[in-house]
């Protein structure tokens, strides 16, 4: 007798009985093995992480260059020290705004009026002491309550070339023609990019500029049914009051975890990549030497109190004036921190004209400031 358990299955169509084995068939084919595959990796989401690298930068200068371990931290936690006081404010302004209901209707208070927002918020960006990084938050708040991009691609733009002190620091250092340049390019160029970008609005290239999860998408509770006016006093409700603290949370997260990338990039770049290797590339004259110190200032780093002095050095030594307003002009929008920080707010074409901006207009600004001085 065998030792396994037949059962007797009958065929419909042929009416024999066949005999089976409970387990599988002896012959059947063995299963095939599933192949490893990186996407299978079950820590993949952790190791490509934001906060990885947030972490990890700082490890493994620790590892491999401890003499720099503590400079690299200090300036990386200073940087963001310096900034939290507008993460603060901008978070609880969204989650305020949210929780009132007043992402319409604000809103609703640029409709019609989108000529003036671009003029304001250019000029408003000339005058607002923020860097690339700084300027984040303001720009999530803006996004989240629904002012028109062309407006905000104004602000975003103009607000890190120039500011009060940046203006007195430069002056110093180049002279005033230097500075009121910049602070001329600065307003022209936030103008320039938020008129673009009204044109390419109207045009349905932009319908959804937000990224889905940012800081800056969702939705609020709405208007109050009865007045149709938002509630300022949210926290008479538990459901407003609940959404507050919800989008102060979620904000809060988000907002930190990506400025904190972009100061630990910034500390690498400041570290490792000396200042005078970056300017030292773009030295020399002519249209060419500006499209260069462009492109080469969009991904580099010089904040705009290091930049005026060694600049001023190069300037000396046969750098054009052109070529230091381009690369002055595209480090200070464009720096690789600031990209991180923008890449995780808007989607890929607006942060692809946002480059864009930020790199045609330095080319501009050199051309110009090489053929008026």
């Amino acid at each position: 007798m065998s030792d396994t358990l037949e059962r007797i299955e009958i065929d419909p169509g042929s009416g024999t009985a066949s005999g089976g084995s409970s387990g599988s068939a002896c012959c059947a084919a063995p299963e095939a093995k599933s192949k490893w595959s990186w996407k299978s990796f079950p820590g993949r989401n952790y190791i490509l992480s934001t906060w990885t690298i947030v972490i990890g930068g700082p490890l493994l200068v620790l590892l491999l260059d401890q003499v720099q371990f503590v400079p690299f931290v200090s300036f990386a936690v200073k940087a963001f020290l310096g900034t939290l006081p507008y993460i603060a404010f901008a978070v609880a302004l969204i989650a305020w705004l949210k929780a009132a209901g007043a992402e319409a209707y604000v809103g609703k208070a640029f409709e019609g009026r989108e000529t003036q927002a671009i003029f304001l918020a250019a000029l408003f960006g000339g005058l607002a002491p923020f860097c690339s990084c700084e300027v984040i938050p303001f720009i999530a708040g803006l996004l989240a309550v629904g002012a028109p991009l062309s407006a905000i691609m104004a602000f975003w733009l103009s607000s890190p070339l120039i500011d009060p002190p940046t203006l007195l620091i430069t002056a110093g250092a180049l002279g005033w023609p230097f500075a009121i340049g910049k602070a001329v390019f600065a307003v022209a160029l936030g103008l320039f990019g938020g008129f673009l970008v009204s044109v390419l609005l109207k045009t349905g290239v932009f319908s959804n500029p937000v990224k889905i999860g940012s800081s800056a998408s969702g939705c609020g509770c709405g208007a109050s049914p009865k007045t149709g006016r938002p509630v300022w006093k949210f926290w008479g409700e538990a459901e407003r009051t609940d959404k507050f603290f919800e989008e102060l949370k979620a904000n809060a997260f988000f907002l930190v975890k990506w400025l904190a990338l972009a100061y630990v990039l910034e500390a690498a770049l400041v570290t490792y990549v000396p200042a005078n290797l970056i300017a030292g590339v773009v030295g020399g004259e002519g249209v060419g030497s500006i499209a260069i110190s462009a492109l080469v200032g969009m991904p580099a780093y010089l904040n705009s109190y290091v930049a005026p002095p060694l600049l001023a050095g190069l300037m000396e030594q046969g750098m054009s004036a052109g070529a230091a307003m381009a690369f002055m002009i595209a480090g200070a929008v464009s720096s690789i921190p600031a990209m991180a920080a923008v890449w995780s707010l808007v989607k890929p074409q607006v942060f692809a004209t946002y480059l864009g901006l930020g790199f045609v207009g330095a080319v501009l600004s050199g051309l110009i400031f090489q053929l008026v001085i």
